[in-house]
């Protein structure tokens, strides 16, 4: 009879547990931010201790993996709305390779030594750090590395990739220190808006310069 119970327990909990994840979205193992991973173990040791416990009703061990589920949804939700609260939750990329030279500042913020950035580096088939353009460390630990022209980036790619890999509006406000750190003004950015057409900033959703000082925008899907 026990064995029984903890067939039937097993199964519904991977039924559940399968929900759950489901409805939190799709991210990929190596994307999960800090919430999400801390989220995912709390679920497990949950589902597990659920199975285990056979003296406790299921329903009431099922209770607090719904509770997180919904916390983890809502704060996506909300995150969605909100910049601060999603650099809060998930981070933002750090820019380890700036134009070529290598930000040591930056690296020591982050806790990156040298053979960390060399081990990334060559994990891409990368060996000499003075092809790269930018590599920025993603808040999922990952580091994306843009060439410089010449060195198998830019000039091998479509024309629409972008000269600098951060979005200098998003959501409707200016990033100025991406501005900054492209080497524009938020003057300079007005007036290019401007002679574009676009004269309401929160109308756009995303703006990133391309080559030749040309911007991409993509409009809020509410003002079209």
């Amino acid at each position: 009879m026990v064995y029984g119970t903890i067939i039937l327990r097993t199964v519904i909990i991977y039924i559940v547990i399968l929900l759950v994840f489901r409805l939190m979205g799709k991210r990929e193992i190596g994307q999960l931010s800090i919430v999400d991973f801390v989220v995912s173990i709390m679920i497990a040791e949950l589902a597990v201790l659920s199975i285990e416990n056979t003296e406790v009703s299921m329903a009431r061990q099922l209770v607090p993996i719904i509770l997180l589920m919904l916390i983890q949804i809502s704060l996506a939700y909300v995150s969605l709305k909100s910049k601060k609260l999603r650099q809060l939750i998930d981070g933002k990329p750090s820019i380890l390779i700036h134009r070529g030279k290598i930000d040591e500042e930056e690296m020591r913020k982050q806790r990156y030594n040298f053979d960390d950035l060399m081990a990334q580096l060559r994990q891409q088939q990368i060996s000499d750090v003075d092809k790269v353009e930018f590599a920025i460390l993603e808040a999922s630990g990952e580091l994306s590395v843009i060439l410089k022209e010449g060195e198998g980036g830019w000039e091998d790619e479509e024309e629409h990739l972008l000269s600098y890999p951060f979005p200098l509006i998003l959501d409707g406000e200016i990033q100025e220190d991406h501005v900054g750190n492209a080497g524009k003004s938020t003057l300079w950015l007005r007036q290019e808006l401007r002679k574009l057409g676009y004269d309401d900033i929160g109308d756009i959703s995303y703006c990133s310069l391309k080559r030749g000082n040309r911007l991409y925008i993509d409009i809020n899907d509410r003002k079209k």
